[in-house]
C-alpha cells in the first residue's frame, strides 16, 4: 500500500506522468467539440413537486509540469472550453502556448490507438505502455518529433517575445492581481472542503429560506416561469405574510440555531484539541492567528 502511494502520488515521477497523460489530446478534441448554443434550450432548473424540505433547502525530455494543451480522457466540457483566461480579462489575446516535447508528441499520436484497442485500460497502464513504446521507438521517429519540437519552440519564443512587448504596465499589474485572487479563491475552496471533511455542523436555514423551501413544494415553478420569476413571486408572498404566520418559521429557525450553537461549540473545542486551529472561528480563540498580508 505504501509503495503504491509513493509511486502514484502527484510528487512522484510516475504520478507526474499520469497527470500529464490526462491532458494529451485536448487540442484535437476541442476541434471536434460541438457546442449547442440554441437559445431555445432552457437552462432553468426544474423542481420536483415531492422534494423533501431538507433537499429543497440544500438545493439553494519529460517536463515535470504538464503542458496546458494536452488531455487524455475525452473532450473537455463546454464550461472548460469557453473559460476566459486571465489575459483575456484584461483585454489581451490568449498567451502563446508552449509546444509539446517529443515525448508528449509521441503520446498524443499513440494514445488514441491504445484507447481504441483497449477502451477499459486504466490510466496507469496507458502511461506504462506509452513509456515502453517510447523506449523502443525507432530513432528516426524520435528525430522527426525532435525536429518538429525545435521548429515550434523557435516559433513560440518569437511569438512570446512579441506578445510580452505589447503588454502595458497597467495590464501587468492587473494580471498580477487576478492571479493573486485566483490563488486566494483556491485557498478558500480548499478550506471549505477541509471544513466539510472535518464534519463541521451545517448552519441551519433562516426563516425566509424555510418559507422558500416549502413554497417550492407547495407552488413549484411552472414550465412558463423562469426561476427568477418564480423566486420573485415567492418573495412577494413572504412579504405579505402576517407577523403570526412568519413567527412559525422564525420559531423553527431559532430552535435549530440553538442546537447549532451547541454543536458548533463542541466541534470547535474538538478541533482545538486535535490541533486544527485554522478551522476555528478567530473570535473563539484566545490568541487568534495573525492575518496574512496580501502579496503585492
Amino acid at each position: 500500500m505504501l509503495l503504491t502511494v509513493s509511486l502514484f502520488n502527484k510528487g512522484s515521477f510516475l504520478g507526474s506522468l499520469i497527470n500529464k497523460c490526462r491532458q494529451v489530446v485536448r487540442i484535437k478534441n476541442e476541434k471536434s467539440l460541438n457546442i449547442n448554443l440554441n437559445p431555445n434550450v432552457s437552462n432553468t432548473p426544474t423542481i420536483a413537486p415531492n422534494v423533501p424540505l431538507e433537499s429543497a433547502i440544500a438545493f439553494t525530455n519529460r517536463p515535470l509540469a504538464p503542458p496546458a494543451n494536452i488531455s487524455l480522457r475525452g473532450p473537455p466540457s463546454v464550461a472548460a472550453s469557453t473559460k476566459v483566461t486571465i489575459e483575456e480579462k484584461v483585454g489581451l489575446p490568449i498567451r502563446p502556448k508552449k509546444p509539446l516535447t517529443p515525448y508528449f508528441r509521441f503520446m498524443k499520436e499513440l494514445r488514441p490507438k491504445i484507447v481504441a484497442s483497449n477502451p477499459k485500460m486504466s490510466l496507469v497502464d496507458i502511461v506504462r505502455q506509452v513509456s515502453k513504446k517510447w523506449e523502443s521507438a525507432d530513432p528516426s521517429l524520435k528525430q522527426r518529433l525532435q525536429e518538429e519540437y525545435k521548429k515550434e519552440q523557435q516559433e513560440y519564443v518569437e511569438k512570446r517575445t512579441k506578445y510580452e512587448s505589447k503588454i502595458t504596465d497597467e495590464q501587468r499589474n492587473q494580471i498580477k492581481e487576478l492571479k493573486q485572487e485566483k490563488v486566494e479563491a483556491k485557498e478558500r475552496r480548499m478550506m471549505r472542503r477541509r471544513i466539510k471533511d472535518l464534519g463541521r455542523p451545517k448552519k441551519p436555514a433562516s426563516a425566509f429560506i424555510r418559507f422558500i423551501a416549502k413554497e417550492r413544494i407547495r407552488t413549484p415553478q411552472t414550465a412558463q416561469q423562469t426561476f427568477r420569476e418564480w423566486h420573485q413571486a415567492a418573495t412577494q408572498r413572504w412579504s405579505v405574510l402576517s407577523p403570526a404566520e412568519k413567527e412559525i418559521y422564525m420559531q423553527e429557525s431559532r430552535k435549530d440555531f440553538e442546537t447549532y450553537r451547541k454543536e458548533i461549540a463542541q466541534w470547535e473545542e474538538k478541533m482545538i484539541r486535535l490541533g486544527h486551529i485554522d478551522v476555528v472561528r478567530q473570535t473563539n480563540l484566545i490568541d487568534p492567528p495573525e492575518i496574512k498580508p496580501k502579496k503585492r
